[in-house]
């Protein structure tokens, strides 16, 4: 340490005469000359300062995790876990005590012994040899410094090295001596403590530096652990293993100076290595495993948007940033492999297209799976945009569905007693019917709408229509059921709006797709004639657990009936002719009940399948969020897209995921009304 300034020096060491002056004044004891004066007229102002130490529930850890009980991720803004003492091992206890403060047992808030031999061992040496803070001391700075969080200025102040803190330090020490036994303080120190690498309190820095809990610390565990407190940077065991190894040994050297263990105990205890077995610390979402990292993020979105967890977004938000929280959500490890693996397979990482799919369960609106073929993250060909969500939920502006969004247009007019046996000539071209919006707005016929291919012409019935998705024909079947029917139909099954928030376009191309959703919409909505007409919104979390162990109130799935059982069994028996002899045959299951739609939207920029087992409902969207392309031609997957179909290239996607997820399951069997 390179010497003090004289000058500086001097005024530390009259900082600490005066210092000492105030706190002996403060316990009655007599003092005279110049220091006394001085301290008469201060001790009046250290009895005013306020007593009581403003402490909140420490920041922690975080735990996210799936429906089976594995950890999907672990967030933080401190990597801590608080235990209680008896989950600290004592050696650790005792090690921490005699490198900090032996004679923590013997006196109060104040060591006045230790205080004058600072003081006589800083005039002696003409620097700043040696501090004189009590563990409860150091507790409150700690304290402090935690309530100022991520604010560096508060930071700062809170570790300002000047006398009126030092003072105010003191009296908080006063008065928690008084309410704390010494035991208890010592707890509250080991859990607030920084010990390096990212880990907050004793049970985070035994797991990052020996895997370890804090109760199984051997002593020359807890030895470098105590070591570390005083400077974690200079000491740190994983770049600095010397002095890392200096340090532990100067602590076991001090417990048997002490008498906590013997000169043999301490002797042998040297001799070893540091023996570290580092867990690297795994903070957030990027660390989930199997893809999930978008799930983990909507889940995060879920505490910090919902008023089940806070009724303001800064309650949220600081419930967020505490942490502590043990979360258990739907997440299904079988079915978001399965989903990983398929999405993964048909359409690389490196692929200018991306591909998208969430899964969710009919009857409960349980979100089994989510994921994309993109990374979680934000390095080169990752991203921290859910697909699969909006942007209420963090994620993106959604997708034009296309064709996926004719069986909400079939819904309505089986509402609307336009049977399934409704006939259309449904030519290859034709002018848009005239059609009324909800709020009485005309619009006369006009422009064209056309079919795939010249050769797909009627007459069809609904049916037939829906396997070969001919846009003639929901053409004149929206007019006839009108439009503001379409749009509450599709409301009533979840549709109120775009994946930006904005208003859901209620126009005679609504049939056609060209609102932009999300494959969570869509998988919601096919889930309901999957349920025989009984909608749920989607839910991700089943439990939240606080810090002391109370269990929290989490958002419940609002399910309701949307459609009569009879409407929703009647698209099902058209969706299962999609699959079984319709644009969706590429997607259909083998040995096991499915119905689903193709979509495919304007230049084959985007190509959709969603569909449903009596189990589970998908929705698969392939294409390009950043900018949207024509897929004919790119590569994907490895291979050369000729011409993109939702049957095509969506649907051996949801095909693949679907039959990994319900792998040894028994089939169920889906209805066939109308």
């Amino acid at each position: 340490m390179s010497p003090v300034p004289r000058p500086r020096r001097a005024i530390q060491f009259v900082g600490l005469a005066a210092l000492a002056g105030v706190l002996v004044a403060g316990f009655a004891l007599p003092v005279v000359g110049p220091l006394g004066a001085y301290a008469k007229t201060t001790v009046g102002d250290f009895n005013d300062l306020p007593a009581a130490l403003k402490t909140s529930a420490l920041a922690q850890s975080t735990r996210i995790y799936d429906a089976d009980g594995g950890l999907i991720a672990t967030a933080y803004s401190r990597d801590r876990t608080v235990v209680p003492g008896d989950r600290i091992a004592p050696v650790m206890r005792r090690a921490i005590v005699d490198i900090e403060d032996h004679r923590f047992y013997q006196h109060g808030a104040l060591d006045l012994k230790g205080l004058v031999r600072a003081l006589h061992t800083d005039a002696g040496s003409g620097r700043i040899a040696q501090g004189a803070s009590t563990l409860t001391q150091q507790y409150v700075k700690n304290v402090l410094v935690e309530a100022a969080g991520d604010d560096a200025g508060a930071v700062r102040q809170a570790q300002r090295q000047t006398l009126d803190r030092k003072i105010r330090e003191l009296r908080y020490a006063m008065t928690l001596e008084k309410k704390l036994s010494k035991d208890e303080i010592l707890t509250g120190y080991l859990n607030i403590a920084f010990f390096g690498e990212q880990a907050y309190g004793v049970e985070a820095a035994a797991e990052r530096y020996f895997s370890v809990h804090a109760a199984d610390l051997s002593l020359p565990q807890a030895a470098l652990l105590a070591g570390l407190v005083q400077s974690p940077t200079a000491y740190d065991p994983v770049t600095s293993p010397r002095l890392a190894k200096e340090r532990r040994d100067t602590v076991l050297r001090a417990m048997a100076g002490y008498g906590t263990i013997t000169r043999e105990q301490s002797r042998q205890a040297i001799a070893t290595p540091l023996g570290l077995h580092v867990s690297a610390p795994r903070q957030g979402c990027a660390t989930a495993s199997d893809g999930a990292g978008f799930f983990c993020d909507y889940v995060r979105q879920v505490v910090l948007g919902d008023p089940a967890f806070g009724r303001t977004a800064a309650q949220r938000q600081a419930l967020w940033r505490q942490g502590g929280l043990e979360i258990h959500t739907t997440l299904v490890p079988k079915a978001q492999q399965a989903l990983r693996r398929s999405v993964t397979s048909h359409v690389l990482t490196t692929d200018r297209a991306a591909a998208a799919m969430a899964v969710v369960q009919p009857g409960t609106g349980r979100i089994v799976a989510m994921g994309q073929s993109r990374e979680y993250g934000v390095g080169s060909h990752q991203t921290q945009i859910d697909l699969s969500v909006g942007t209420r939920m963090g994620g993106g502006l959604g997708f034009p569905t296309g064709s996926v969004f004719k069986p909400v247009v079939a819904a309505a007019a089986l509402e609307n007693d336009i049977g399934p046996s409704r006939k259309y000539p449904a030519p290859y071209t034709m002018a848009w019917p005239a059609m009324t919006d909800c709020a009485g707005r005309k619009y006369p016929e006009a422009g064209e709408v056309h079919n795939d291919s010249p050769s797909l012409v009627g007459p069809f019935a609904m049916p037939e229509a829906m396997a070969k998705s001919v846009n003639t024909y929901f053409a004149q079947l929206e007019a006839d059921t009108g439009l503001c029917a379409v749009a509450t139909t599709a409301a009533k099954l979840g549709i109120t709006a775009q994946a930006d928030g904005s208003r859901l376009q209620v126009v005679p191309s609504l049939t056609l797709g060209t609102n932009d959703l999300t494959p969570l919409d869509v998988a919601d909505v096919y889930a309901t004639f999957a349920a025989h007409g009984t909608t749920c919104s989607p839910v991700a979390v089943t439990s939240v657990k606080a810090p002391d162990g109370h269990e929290l109130s989490v958002p419940q799935a609002d399910c309701h009936r949307a459609l009569s059982a009879d409407v929703a069994d009647t698209v099902t028996g058209m969706l299962k002719g999609v699959v079984e002899d319709g644009t969706g045959r590429p997607a259909g299951l083998s040995g096991r009940d499915s119905a689903g739609k193709t979509g495919t939207t304007d230049s084959s920029e985007q190509v959709w399948f969603a569909g449903y087992t009596p189990e589970l409902s998908g929705a698969v969207v392939v294409g390009d969020a950043e900018h949207p392309r024509d897929l004919d031609g790119q590569s994907i997957g490895g291979s050369v897209v000729g011409q993109a179909f939702g049957g095509t290239l969506a649907g051996p996607i949801w095909r693949d995921a679907i039959e990994g997820a319900l792998d040894g399951q028994p089939a169920g069997k889906l209805a066939s009304g109308g």
